[in-house]
């Protein structure tokens, strides 16, 4: 049980990496650094919005409208600091 925690621990660390490297695509296409119009910045913003999207998704829904600022990727980050920090370690004391 405790490889699975450990498992589980460790996907959680690559998705927040998967987070801030849309994060950060997403600014250079947006500040024009990037030409989101190359096939491959294309295509590996589009894989980071298919693993991302389906959890920020409903984050955006139930945040207020703050304008041109995202802040759902800053709760999503948080959200899964607090599973990896707090959750898992109580699951692992019961275990």
């Amino acid at each position: 049980m405790l490889e699975l925690l450990g498992f589980i621990h460790y996907l959680i660390t690559l998705y927040t990496y998967v987070i801030i490297a849309g994060v950060i695509l997403s600014w250079l296409m947006g500040f024009g650094v990037v030409n989101p119009m190359n096939p491959f910045v294309r295509s590996l913003y589009h894989a980071l919005s298919a693993v991302t999207e389906p959890l920020l998704r409903p984050i955006r829904a139930a945040m207020p409208d703050l304008g041109a600022v995202d802040i759902s990727p800053v709760i999503l980050l948080l959200g899964c600091f607090f599973v990896q920090s707090v959750v898992l370690p109580n699951i692992a004391k019961l275990v």
